[in-house]
């Protein structure tokens, strides 16, 4: 049985200044052009049955420089879909809306947690398949990604809050014995 690997992203723009990025399609920063490709050597050694990106750029990007081929462009890997709050900050969300969580509140315009989880389901056991096979790689975002591993172990989508997820980090989904378990979590290549 195979593993699930997840890629994020390398930086950009908005990621290193902390504004909630999802249908805005920005390049990779110089620096997470350096960190995707930094990711290439940690997954040398994988074979994978299948390559699933978002369809984002900076996805694209990012798998291309970790030397992966992606087999297919994956809707439901893309990010959160922020809506009203796209390219805002957190800090500027609450300053307007007190108390407001992404994980519990969802966004005005964009997705609720609810929604973001079906959209990972949907993924997971789409793959769940194909892991006869081998293991398969998702190169997509902070958030959506968080959810995944979060919905991999059972938990809701808010589980994702205490999910952590740094650009160009590696995790890895897999079993002990029949129990879906997270391998690896937020692991810094490089």
């Amino acid at each position: 049985m195979g593993d699930i690997v997840l890629l994020r992203h390398g930086e950009t723009a908005w990621s290193l200044a902390g504004r909630h990025t999802s249908t805005t399609d920005l390049p990779l920063t110089a620096r997470g052009e350096e960190q995707a490709a930094l990711v290439a050597p940690a997954l040398a050694g994988w074979r994978f049955a299948a390559v699933w990106v978002s369809p984002r750029l900076r996805a694209h990007r990012s798998a291309h420089l970790a030397g992966l081929t992606p087999t297919a462009v994956e809707p439901d890997l893309a990010e959160w879909d922020y809506g009203d709050y796209e390219g805002v900050t957190t800090a500027d969300i609450r300053a307007a809306r007190p108390g407001w969580d992404l994980w519990r509140d969802g966004c005005p315009g964009g997705e609720s947690p609810k929604e973001v989880g079906a959209r990972l389901d949907r993924v997971l056991e789409r793959a769940r398949p194909l892991l006869a096979d081998g293991d398969v790689a998702f190169v997509a975002h902070g958030h959506s990604l968080r959810v995944c591993g979060a919905r991999w172990i059972d938990l809701p989508p808010s589980g994702g809050a205490s999910l952590r997820l740094d650009t160009s980090t590696l995790s890895v989904l897999g079993y002990e014995r029949d129990t879906p378990v997270l391998l690896r979590w937020n692991a810094p290549v490089g």
